[in-house]
């Protein structure tokens, strides 16, 4: 809980000075690569977190993992997180920061899972379904998951629709469990 506080108030503080200096798409841009680096490389995430690694090893490992390829107000935000040993936080709050930029940016993630994966055609359907909610601007993730056997599911904000066969099959095998033209005694 404490970590996520932190992080919330680390990636706003951070927001505003990007907004208050015009670098905003900059330092999300940053943050996108922050968090793909994090996620994709388990070693880097336990070496951010390790405690018996010093903070000016990992200061200067930062500075060459990501030198030339973040702004300079990312660079100097990471190594103010180094200094005041925050820098385990750096994956949390660049999520965080990306969750606050959408926000900022009224933009809407939507979330579609089907079996096979979607073609234009229905990308740009379901992108006009999502835009006709009044968003101007509709972040589509998109996620195959073969269970669903056909159909979709769609998932934009806490609202979820649930189009798939499985879950039709799901529904057909409650009904027939229940049989009303038994009587039981």
């Amino acid at each position: 809980m404490k970590s996520t506080r932190s992080a919330v108030r680390f990636a706003k503080a951070l927001k505003e000075l990007a907004f208050e200096q015009g670098v905003l798409e900059k330092v999300c841009d940053d943050m996108k690569l922050i968090r793909t680096v994090c996620t994709n490389n388990h070693e880097f995430a336990v070496f951010l977190k390790s405690p018996i690694i010093k903070t000016d090893k990992k200061k200067s490992i930062l500075s060459e993992v990501f030198k030339g390829k973040i702004s300079n107000l990312s660079e100097l935000f990471i190594q103010l997180l180094t200094a005041k040993k925050r820098e385990s936080f750096l994956d949390a709050i660049a999520e965080e920061f990306l969750k606050q930029y959408k926000e900022h940016k009224k933009i809407l993630s939507a979330v579609v899972t089907t079996a096979f994966g979607l073609d234009d055609e229905v990308r740009k359907k379901v992108l006009e379904v999502i835009k006709g909610g009044g968003q101007s601007e509709v972040e589509l993730i998109e996620q195959t998951n073969d269970k669903l056997i056909g159909g979709f599911t769609l998932q934009v904000g806490d609202r979820r629709v649930d189009s798939s066969i499985a879950k039709q099959i799901r529904k057909l095998a409650m009904e027939f469990s229940e049989n009303p033209y038994i009587k039981e005694y």
